[in-house]
This record gives C-alpha cells, sequence and structure tokens, in this order.
C-alpha cells in the first residue's frame, strides 16, 4: 500500500475512534451511544483491514470480518436488546457538569497525546504515530466508568476502553494477532452476556440500574 494513503487513512480512521468516544461522553442518550459504539466497532474493524493491508497478512479479511462482527454488530447488538427490555432510553441525570466532563476528557486526551508520542519512538510509522488515540480511547473508556451511573452507559464505558486495547495492539504491532483478538473477542462477548442478564434482573428487582443507588446491598 502506498505510504502517503496508509498514512491519510490511518488518520481518518482513528479520528473516527477518538469522536465516537468524545460523543458518547457529550451525549446522554442511551441508543445514540449504543449506535456510536457501533461506529467504533465499523472504525476499528477498518483499522484492522487498513493494517493488515499495509502489512501483507493474509489473514486481513478473516480478522476484519471477526472484528466487524463482534465489536460492530453482536455487542452492540446485545446491549440494545438489554436497553429495551428494561425500557431506558437515556442516561440518569448525574452531579457533574456536561462541560465538566468534557474537559475532564479533553484533560486525558492530552495525557494520552504526551505520554503516547514517546512511546511510538523517534522514527514511527504512521499506525505507531496514531499510538495515542488507543491509549486516549483507554482512558475515555476509565472515565465514562466514572461518570455514568446507568448500567447500560458502564457496559458502553467498558467496551470503549476494550476497543481501545485493541487499537493499541494493532497499532503497536503493525500486524494482526488473530488467535489473540479472537479469544479476546469472545471473552467480552461472554461477559457482556452474563453483564446483559444481570441488568435485566437490577431492572426487574430494583426498579432502576443506577449502581450508585445499590450501596445498601453491599451493606
Amino acid at each position: 500500500m502506498n505510504q502517503h494513503l496508509f498514512a491519510q487513512l490511518i488518520a481518518t480512521i482513528t479520528g473516527v475512534l477518538l469522536l465516537t468516544a468524545i460523543l458518547q461522553i457529550w451525549g446522554r442518550s442511551l441508543v445514540r451511544s449504543i449506535g456510536l459504539l457501533s461506529v467504533q466497532g465499523a472504525a476499528l474493524a477498518a483499522l484492522v483491514l487498513t493494517v493488515g493491508l499495509n502489512a501483507g497478512e493474509p489473514q486481513v479479511w478473516l480478522v476484519t470480518g471477526i472484528v466487524l462482527l463482534m465489536k460492530s454488530v453482536v455487542l452492540p447488538a446485545a446491549m440494545l436488546r438489554s436497553a429495551k427490555l428494561i425500557g431506558e432510553t437515556r442516561e440518569r441525570p448525574t452531579t457533574i457538569n456536561p462541560a465538566v466532563e468534557l474537559i475532564g476528557a479533553a484533560g486525558l486526551t492530552l495525557i494520552a497525546y504526551i505520554v503516547g508520542v514517546p512511546l511510538a519512538g523517534p522514527d514511527p510509522d504512521p499506525a505507531r504515530q496514531a499510538l495515542p488515540v488507543g491509549f486516549s480511547l483507554v482512558l475515555l473508556g476509565f472515565w465514562l466508568l466514572m461518570i455514568r451511573r446507568s448500567a447500560i452507559t458502564q457496559l458502553v464505558g467498558f467496551l470503549v476502553l476494550d476497543n481501545g486495547i485493541a487499537t493499541v495492539s494493532f497499532l503497536a504491532s503493525g500486524g494482526l494477532p488473530l488467535t489473540v483478538e479472537l479469544g479476546s473477542s469472545l471473552d467480552v462477548l461472554l461477559v457482556v452476556l452474563i453483564l446483559g442478564v444481570l441488568v435485566v434482573r437490577m431492572q426487574r428487582q430494583q426498579g432502576h440500574t443506577d449502581i450508585t443507588e445499590l450501596k445498601e446491598l453491599h451493606d
């Protein structure tokens, strides 16, 4: 693949990955947040395809198909089904101002770039230059876990974090670790399905999925 085209594709795809994470922090609609997660999964699949074609990996289409199916279709569909079963469409109000949430996201993104740029090396290729985006997704996933109250959006944060780890893995290796990605995707699917069942049970027993109101269960 032409290196100029490769660099442009990497920049565009990682830009979409970062934008979807920011929009998930900014928005309050659960359905829209899950939709953004699906777009993020498709962008991750596009990243896999781009990196694989540039590296001449023979299994590029197989890995791309697995990532697209799991990250963009199966996992978002499972979460959307859980959201519909519990009847929640919007994130519960929080004490944190939306502007503060976005400022926090910007700060975490800056930290990711400060840490990630030196790790890319002195003369990085376009893929390694984009490593800070992967670190940003990891930190933004943690941020979503911290600021959201609904169990569904907690799951969104967990999957954003997982997408960030996958992004770092693909960009840093410059190849396609098929067995690692397949095992990771199956593990994440199992976790999401189990948590989806627990979310539905929580809604039926407690009447809500606000994790901040479940402290009495600990006592």
